[in-house]
């Protein structure tokens, strides 16, 4: 199996186009603020690999799935998400806050960022793009390649403007613009979801 470099680089520019303006970069960017950006990266970046591996291995066939249930995973995941970032917020309020990300053990980092990432973004655009440009072009390699560098390229820029927001904005506002980001991610899930059973 070889690499089309062509194809690569279209899956790249695609996927990379589709995850800017996604939650993808938001969930990253609130999870590079809270801790350090190595595992959050490590924990997104094995989430990525295993979702475009799927994509890829099933082409087409994951446009089958009921969206509706999908979407509510994605609703149900993003207003967890958003009611732990409020009241960590609030816990930090009374606390001397520091803007360096909390310490915690990097594999339990990496496995909170893999969790989040891989169940919010299943089944999402780029996932279904991945599908659908493997089984066009034949190529699952050079899809798969250039679907997760897309990713993680991404991903990089959130994580850094994760820690570079931190020394401007304290911890609780960022978890607190976190929460309103995610609340809005699962009303947005929900309506979908209303639109697409009606």
């Amino acid at each position: 199996m070889s690499i089309d470099l062509a194809i690569l680089a279209t899956v790249f520019g695609l996927v990379f186009l589709l995850e800017l303006p996604d939650k993808t970069m938001l969930a990253t960017l609130v999870l590079s603020s809270r801790y350090r950006p190595a595992p959050v990266l490590v924990g997104v970046g094995v989430a990525f690999a295993l979702q475009m591996a799927i994509a890829v291995a099933v082409g087409q066939a994951l446009t089958l799935l009921p969206r509706e249930i999908t979407l509510s995973v994605v609703a149900v995941m993003f207003l967890i998400g958003a009611i732990i970032l409020a009241r960590e917020s609030f816990k930090t309020e009374d606390e001397d806050e520091e803007s360096t990300p909390v310490a915690t053990a990097f594999w339990r980092i990496a496995l909170i960022s893999f969790g989040i990432l891989f169940l919010a973004e299943f089944g999402d655009g780029s996932q279904l793009a991945a599908a659908g440009l493997s089984a066009r072009y034949g190529a699952p390699l050079s899809v798969f390649l250039g679907a997760w560098l897309a990713e993680m390229a991404v991903c990089t820029l959130a994580a850094l403007a994760g820690r570079a927001l931190l020394r401007v904005v304290p911890v609780k506002w960022v978890q607190r613009i976190a929460a309103v980001i995610f609340t809005t991610f699962a009303v947005l899930a929900v309506v979908e979801i209303v639109r697409s059973t009606t």
